[in-house]
């Protein structure tokens, strides 16, 4: 049981099927024309900085960030408010580092970017394939968490309910990408970033309210209830069952920092700026908004620990999940009010919208980049329309087979997954996007060691970690077969992934590294100051 009244259950319910049907409406009618390519991959870049920005937030805040990282916070403090500050410092690597360069190489994919040097189907095929492994595991986590939140507020705990509910709303979020593009994308991408600040900032508010406005108030309150006193406020309680916890939690907060910044569906976003100045301002825009989204997730995730105690989150969800919703509701006191409900409602339509925007625009990069990167490489004189049909085509070969697999991972813990995506793209992405967007030497043979590599030292070292086996928490908490005693993969995969892409150009030999320098001298300038817009 969840401990929600009816008249929440049943407001939920109502604004649940209100926001389905607006936000597809809103996809039917800012849809692309049948014929046209540009307007379905970037929207014609017509958004505003302010709207690109939001829907840049929008994309790069996803539901397992607002439900993970309030969790991790409610449940070991200091860890999770660095987690936090992790996300937002990822999103500033990406403004002030790539945004820019991306904007410039990039026309509508991932592939697009990498091969503006280094041009070559097979290079357009091992991002498509990179970009897939990066956010498939990340889809689960979102449709998986689906049937689950809405089982925790609806109150019902029947498996065949949580199914349906994957299954259903996995279908709505393939005809959002389909139907929607870019643009339709981008506007559900707003309304969700809107709605998931204003209602989280109100509760923050109504929660240093119950402590006389007194930040320290709140955090000392936190640590007596989390029944590990001062430890809760001090660096290493999540990690402390391992090893090397010291080591673990820098190496996690570096497969954050890296990682989150060079996932595909945020790096999409930069394709859809007109100009440099168009891209930093829309960046400003999205730190701004992730900036408050830490401040308003630190209050609610001490406020949840404050007000109804650890051991009640970690009851709730061992993985604390539900600390966002029980810190909100909370907030409100005992007595609640009709007005309270209605925010309560709005906070619980927020992360509805957050789950079905998220796994939205996922399934839209990835639909971009098989449709693009893949069918349409084979064939140089594809048509708009065709290419069109195949982008939307690509978003049910999808949709469909993570909706399937979220079904059968729905009953074991999803951490491994997300963590998974956010170490495939700081050890291959990062080191490749770096590489090719500022390495005169950097070679063709290069820049598949390291997609390929990187890819391939994450994959065999993550089945060894901690999340997967070994421990109570983990998703097989009845196997041991841990043989990496650390959380992620990123102290080993990390440093892999730049050392490979090393190698590989110091293999390829002089000659072709000096082919390399002199062809990116050629696009230096487009690359790095935007002189001239080229397509790919």
């Amino acid at each position: 049981m969840t401990g929600f009244d009816d008249s929440s259950q049943a407001m939920s319910l109502v604004a649940f099927s209100a926001v389905a049907t607006v936000t597809l409406l809103l996809c039917v009618m800012t849809g692309p024309d049948s014929d046209d390519l540009d307007e379905f991959y970037t929207g014609y870049g017509s958004l505003s900085p302010m709207r690109n920005g939001l829907a840049i937030a929008g994309d790069y805040i996803s539901a397992a960030t607002v439900l993970g990282t309030g969790g991790v916070i409610a449940l070991y403090g200091y860890d999770g408010v660095v987690l936090a500050l992790s996300t937002a410092l990822s999103l500033m690597l990406l403004m002030f580092l790539l945004a820019e360069p991306l904007r410039n190489a990039g026309r509508f994919t991932m592939g697009d970017a990498l091969t503006r040097r280094t041009p070559g189907r097979a290079v357009r095929m091992t991002a498509c394939v990179v970009t897939l492994a990066a956010l498939l595991p990340l889809m689960l986590v979102q449709l998986a968490g689906t049937g689950q939140l809405l089982a925790f507020i609806l109150g019902f705990s029947d498996d065949s309910l949580k199914t349906g509910c994957i299954i259903g709303l996995g279908a709505l979020m393939i005809s959002y990408a389909a139907i929607g593009g870019m643009k339709g994308t981008a506007l559900i991408q707003i309304l969700k970033i809107v709605m998931l600040l204003g209602s989280g900032a109100v509760v923050a508010v109504l929660i240093l309210n119950r402590f006389d406005w007194n930040p320290g108030a709140l955090f000392d309150t936190a640590a007596e209830n989390s029944g590990v006193g001062s430890a809760f406020l001090g660096s290493g309680l999540e990690f402390a069952g391992g090893p090397h916890p010291r080591l673990d939690m820098i190496t996690s907060q570096l497969a954050v920092v890296l990682g989150g910044a060079c996932l595909p569906h945020v790096t999409m976003r930069m394709y859809t700026a007109s100009s440099a100045r168009q891209v930093r301002r829309s960046m400003s825009w999205a730190v701004s908004s992730v900036a408050l989204f830490v401040l308003v997730i630190t209050v609610v995730g001490f406020g949840a620990t404050a007000l109804i105690g650890r051991e009640v989150i970690a009851g709730a969800d061992p993985q604390g999940n539900t600390a966002y919703l029980l810190g909100s509701r909370a907030a409100f006191g005992e007595d609640v009010s009709t007005a309270e409900t209605l925010l309560f409602t709005t906070v619980t339509t927020a992360l509805f919208l957050t789950l079905l925007a998220s796994v939205a625009g996922m399934i839209l990069s990835c639909a971009n980049s098989l449709a693009h990167d893949v069918f349409a490489a084979r064939v140089h004189e594809m048509s708009e329309r065709r290419e069109m049909l195949l982008a939307r085509l690509s978003a049910l070969a999808v949709g469909v087979p993570a909706i399937i697999l979220a079904t059968l991972v729905q009953h074991h813990s999803l951490q491994p997954l997300v963590t998974l995506s956010f170490c495939l793209g700081a050890s291959a992405l990062a080191p490749a996007l770096v590489y090719s967007l500022f390495w005169r030497r950097y070679t063709r043979t290069g820049l598949l060691c390291t997609l390929i590599g990187g890819s391939a030292v994450v994959l065999v070292l993550m089945p060894g970690t901690n999340l997967v086996s070994g421990s109570p928490a983990a998703a097989f908490p009845d196997a041991d077969f841990n043989f990496f005693p650390f959380t992620t993969t990123g102290l080993v995969s990390v440093p892999a992934g730049f050392l490979l892409g090393w190698l590989g150009t110091v293999a390829s030999g002089r000659r072709e590294s000096e082919e390399q320098r002199k062809q990116y001298e050629a696009v230096e300038g487009w690359i790095l100051a935007g002189a001239v817009r080229k397509g790919s």
